[in-house]
């Protein structure tokens, strides 16, 4: 029997079972009397902001929902909705291994595993999961795992003794999370637009949506060659990646300042590979490859696992001996000298479906999303067929034309955002 892994970050939750890779941000959406999660949720957060919640997973308590969303009495119960809705998309797995954050407190631990003892899992395993992350990593000097939350960033260190790993703090750095960050990302990028084009997406919801929808292919862009062209409401302007240094710098700082003294060994999460400014300001930088959380909990499993026994959270591990591994992946690794195929995505529009941290190739003739959906060009436009499918958070209409950012999902579950990949 497989162990699933559960990664217990609400900037992008993600459980692994057998061949099956859910990925799923801690957004709440109320739909009716019902809730949606996830990429369905985060494309209707601009639109729809007082039946949306981000602050469940980082608030996990009892405590009665303020301001109060649908029939949810607290985030308890949108904590469980949304573990049921992820267990499902993964193909209901029997056994869980969990990995959570080290500013998940003891009272929220042990709520977390109640509520856990309410869905049709087990959970088999409990670890930190920036000690998980920090395996295999050899070397001398302070070592440091950086993990950016929704509302938060986390940087935790860790000490060697006797061959042994272990987590010696955890430190909270507030305004530095995933939405704070793109929220100053977002408002330069508008500002841009106002001075090029006097046009300010921020001023409807749907266009400042739209910007929002943007930005994680305009990140990818201006990591790879320095510059982005974004097109909102037929308003056009590109910019380059100096002009969103800006947007780091409390981050940098803190970190700076956390580490001070012998250079660092600062590991992140694949998110920091997109934040402008992240390997220039922070000197000792690696950004860990998307898949090993799974792997190494697979090869920690022994000291992790315990079914026979109640769960205590691990913190320390025993130092794996590092093997020469390939260089992390870029965040889209796609080959842009490949010579173009004649089954692939046209010149124009979108190039690529954006999944996690790699971009897949747009088959003209069909992509499958989903089982009965798909993505194929015709009559000079993508278009989606078969049911289940949502555009940007809403029903997607047969014959409706698809654009660089939309962002797709399936019966609720996100299956990528389209973007374009253009040769340097």
């Amino acid at each position: 029997m497989s162990i699933a892994v559960l990664d217990i970050n609400d900037a992008n939750l993600q459980l692994w079972h057998g061949d099956k890779h859910v990925q799923s941000p801690g957004y709440a959406l109320l739909v009716g009397t019902e809730y949606r999660f996830g990429a369905a949720a985060r494309a209707a957060a601009r639109l729809r902001p007082r039946d949306v919640s981000t602050r469940y997973w980082g608030q996990l308590n009892t405590q009665p929902l303020q301001p109060a969303l649908g029939p949810a009495r607290h985030s308890a119960d949108l904590v469980h909705a949304h573990l049921l809705d992820l267990h499902k998309a993964a193909g209901e797995p029997a056994e869980v291994l969990l990995a959570v954050p080290g500013n998940l407190e003891r009272e929220q631990l042990s709520l977390l595993l109640g509520i856990i003892e309410q869905c049709p899992f087990s959970a088999v395993g409990l670890v930190n999961r920036s000690v998980a992350l920090a395996q295999p990593e050899a070397g001398n000097g302070r070592l440091f795992h950086l993990e950016f939350q929704l509302h938060q960033a986390l940087l935790s260190e860790f000490e060697d003794n006797g061959g042994e790993r272990r987590l010696l703090s955890s430190q909270p750095l507030p305004g530095c999370g995933m939405l704070p960050l793109q929220e100053r990302l977002v408002e330069i990028i508008a500002n841009h637009f106002i001075r090029h084009t006097r046009f300010d997406p921020r001023r409807k919801a749907g266009t400042e949506q739209d910007l929002y929808d943007a930005l994680p292919s305009a990140l990818i862009a201006l990591r790879q060659r320095g510059e982005a062209s974004l097109s909102i409401a037929g308003y056009s302007t590109r910019i380059q990646a100096a002009a969103l240094l800006e947007a780091g710098q409390r981050l940098f700082s803190r970190v700076k300042e956390l580490t001070r003294g012998s250079t660092p060994r600062l590991l992140a999460d694949p998110l920091a590979g997109l934040l402008p400014g992240a390997e220039s300001e922070l000197p000792g930088l690696h950004i860990l490859e998307p898949d090993r959380l799974p792997r190494v909990t697979s090869e920690q499993q022994p000291h992790i696992v315990h079914r026979d026994q109640p769960l205590s959270l691990v913190t320390t591990l025993p130092c794996a001996e590092a093997s020469p591994e390939p260089p992390a992946p870029e965040p889209t690794p796609v080959n842009l000298n490949a010579a173009p195929s004649p089954t692939v995505a046209p010149a124009e529009g979108p190039s690529h479906l954006l999944q996690g941290f790699s971009a897949r190739p747009l088959q003209a003739a069909g992509t499958l999303l989903a089982e009965g959906c798909e993505l194929y060009y015709e009559n000079a436009q993508w278009q989606l067929r078969g049911t289940g499918a949502t555009v940007n958070g809403l029903p997607y209409h047969p014959g409706r034309p698809l654009h660089c950012g939309d962002t797709l999902a399936v019966a609720g579950q996100l299956v990528g955002v389209l973007i374009e990949v253009v040769d340097p």
